[in-house]
């Protein structure tokens, strides 16, 4: 049968995303054999182009960095999780030509957490302070219900996560990365830095650790998550993450109910031959 939907996830670089083994995973449990998923390196200079060349066929795109951000001006809609943190990550083109931006980011941290039991917390910690930083904020902004400290290596960064609280409408405190060991006392540590950042933090675990969502998926286990697992505590990855955002995606783009437990076994398996 010829394609006749088509979706993609954008970035640069792209070569190593996931996004394709969960999506087209989805559309061959759905019996979605008409449709395609594919990847795209395209930076932001790239980018304006590209949406313009769509047509008809196209049914949703899945945006990763630097493009999150560069893509809202090319926008008919976006949705108040995407203006709360000013990122889209995804593209749904509506029949009548639109084109609407959502942030599945958010509500995918929230349901990663949930499935691991986490609803409501007191507080937590967020180790870093980049752009899934604000995405973790905005996610804390519906389960946390007491102060959030955020450990970040400069004043410039403690301002903009001050900036994102109060946007957000989360208590956000801010400490020295250098006393980032306190961290790992929180109910939720969620660690959004890049590999090997929290590497060092790993002998301060504590004995009986709350929750770690350590949004890295590859290399893992992170030797942070390593530690905390062992100890018996709770942790969820950026392959949890990525699953459940990419869930939302699918199911945006289809409008049918996107298989979980297939596009998670999909990812696992990716990244388990990456390994060998």
């Amino acid at each position: 049968m010829s394609v006749t939907r088509r979706a993609a996830v954008l970035g640069s670089p792209i070569a190593h995303s996931l996004s394709p083994v969960l999506h087209r995973a989805a559309y061959t449990e759905l019996g979605l054999d008409h449709w395609s998923y594919d990847r795209f390196e395209v930076d932001e200079a790239g980018l304006p182009g590209f949406v313009e060349g769509l047509d008809p066929t196209w049914a949703g795109l899945s945006l990763t960095m630097p493009l999150k951000r560069a893509i809202m001006p090319m926008l008919d809609g976006i949705s108040d999780t995407a203006a709360s943190v000013e990122a889209v990550n995804t593209v749904v083109l509506t029949e009548d030509g639109r084109r609407l931006g959502d942030n599945t980011d958010i509500p995918g941290m929230v349901a990663a957490l949930r499935e691991r039991g986490v609803e409501k917390v007191g507080t937590a910690a967020v180790l870093g302070a980049g752009a899934t930083a604000s995405s973790a904020l905005a996610a804390l902004a519906e389960i946390c219900t007491g102060p959030v400290t955020a450990y970040v290596r400069s004043e410039a960064r403690a301002d903009e996560m001050r900036g994102w609280g109060r946007r957000l409408g989360v208590d956000v405190r801010v400490a020295d990365w250098a006393e980032a060991d306190e961290a790992l006392r929180a109910p939720l540590v969620i660690a959004t830095t890049p590999a090997g950042t929290t590497d060092a933090l790993a002998g301060a675990v504590p004995s009986a650790p709350g929750t770690l969502f350590d949004v890295l998926y590859d290399p893992w286990p992170t030797a942070l998550a390593s530690r905390w697992a062992a100890t018996g505590a709770g942790v969820v990855g950026g392959l949890d993450l990525l699953v459940h955002q990419a869930v939302l995606q699918v199911e945006q783009m289809t409008g049918l109910d996107a298989p979980l437990a297939v596009m998670r076994a999909a990812g696992e398996a990716a990244l388990a031959a990456r390994t060998h």
